[in-house]
């Protein structure tokens, strides 16, 4: 069975963008980009929200610019890869290929999908993960925390979900971020 893995990049304060929807202070560096890679390497399908899937339907077609580093070019092989799901009531189609709707979140198709997987699926937007760790769906979460408060906004994680977790991992990048790797209990 493919393990459902939540993912975020969150201010120390535990938010993914701030009151003004900014997330500017986010952008990994080189060092953290390549570690993100690593960890999304063996996803095989990404599960989306409607904004989550805006936000990251730009791999599509980077990498723009004269330059790319080496883990933006990797990051876009990675993404362009995987397949994608998102859950929309008000998108029509896809924008990108090896990409399918959902009008609706349904836990028991994602226990499904989990079993029939023969690689792990990522989870992605604080809202949609919400849903999966609410219905206990989720195996692990992965929190890089950048150096920052930024004192509101779109929180990380849900209020009102309790979930037990234990530590699989951590490491401190040069830059401040640091990654915190945990597998749910229960």
């Amino acid at each position: 069975m493919a393990r459902l893995i939540y993912s975020a990049i969150a201010s120390l304060d535990g938010y993914v963008a701030d009151e003004d929807g900014g997330f500017d202070w986010a952008a990994p560096d080189e060092e953290v980009h390549a570690f993100v890679n690593d960890e999304e390497r063996p996803v095989g399908t990404y599960l989306y929200g409607r904004r989550m899937y805006d936000v990251m339907a730009v791999w599509e077609t980077m990498p723009a610019g004269p330059d790319p580093s080496p883990a933006v070019r990797d990051y876009a092989e990675i993404w362009r890869a995987a397949e994608k799901v998102v859950y929309s009531r008000t998108l029509d189609e896809p924008r990108t290929p090896r990409t399918r709707i959902e009008r609706d979140f349904d836990p028991a198709a994602i226990r499904a999908l989990k079993d029939g997987a023969a690689a792990d699926l990522s989870i992605g937007g604080p809202e949609l993960a919400a849903q999966a760790l609410r219905a206990g769906l989720v195996d692990e979460l992965r929190l890089f925390l950048s150096p920052v408060a930024v004192g509101g906004g779109n929180r990380a994680l849900p209020s009102g979900v309790r979930v037990d977790l234990e530590l699989l991992d951590e490491r401190r990048f040069g830059n401040g971020v640091v990654h915190l790797r945990y597998a749910t209990r229960g």
